[in-house]
């Protein structure tokens, strides 16, 4: 997925960890495998040249697909896995496959209190490190001050909690505007979101930093459990009413 994997483990047997692990990394490559835009002969391009059927691929990609559907009902269509002509779904797929891993070490590593996976800046977080008074944190990278926090959001009080950005400060304008098929035009450099699950927030930081600053930001208000932080080109944050609850 051209980035990097980070994870990190508290408690469990360290066998136990270490399988868990090995079977995470496993896995994420093989998503990779399966959704690269850039393998010709990964399950995806194979079905976006009419070469296989949905049903003929994995089962990961029906249950992807079906995800990219619902996220494009709910951002009324500023989430898309169709643009240009063309089938690419991986908007979705690093958030999925991040929030997949996560949940699959926290189910099998017996004794695990907690576990983060970060993927390129993404994370999801399970359970606690450890120490109730040391909830899991995360900073969030300033788009106009290189290596500089625009905020940290902590974990504390949640069983399970995700965070993800979208912006063109460390990738350029890669986002697209679906009804354009070209980069979107916006006034914002980055949008932060916080929710349960990556596989949502990854999804709705995207679909938010193509509506710009207002529209984006009246969205994020209006779903329930959903956070925004938000920064503009010029240098103005805007979040939602519930995001002071997570920063600390």
């Amino acid at each position: 997925m051209g980035t990097v994997f980070s994870f990190d483990v508290r408690g469990g047997k360290p066998a136990a960890v270490r399988a868990a692990l090995a079977e995470a990394v496993a896995g994420l490559h093989r998503a990779d495998e399966v959704f690269s835009t850039y393998r010709d002969g990964s399950e995806l391009s194979r079905l976006a040249r009419g070469e296989l059927t949905v049903e003929a691929c994995a089962p990961e990609v029906a249950e992807v697909l079906e995800l990219a559907a619902e996220a494009e009902r709910v951002s009324d269509g500023w989430f898309s896995t169709r643009y240009g002509g063309r089938l690419d779904p991986t908007g979705i797929v690093k958030g999925w496959a991040v929030e997949r891993a996560a949940r699959r070490i926290s189910a099998v590593v017996a004794g695990a209190s907690g576990v983060s996976v970060n993927g390129g800046g993404d994370v999801q977080l399970l359970g606690t490190p450890g120490v109730a008074a040391r909830p899991w944190r995360v900073g969030v990278s300033d788009p106009l001050r290189p290596g500089g926090l625009a905020a940290v959001v902590s974990a504390a009080g949640a069983a399970e909690l995700a965070v993800a950005t979208s912006g063109s400060a460390e990738r350029g304008a890669h986002v697209v505007d679906p009804r354009t098929g070209r980069s979107a035009v916006t006034d914002l450099l980055s949008v932060t979101v916080v929710a349960p699950r990556l596989t949502w927030a990854d999804c709705w930081a995207t679909a938010a930093f193509a509506m710009g600053a207002r529209d984006g930001l009246r969205w994020l208000e209006s779903l329930p459990g959903v956070e925004g932080l938000l920064i503009t080109a010029g240098d103005e944050v805007r979040c939602t009413g519930g995001l002071a609850a997570w920063l600390g």
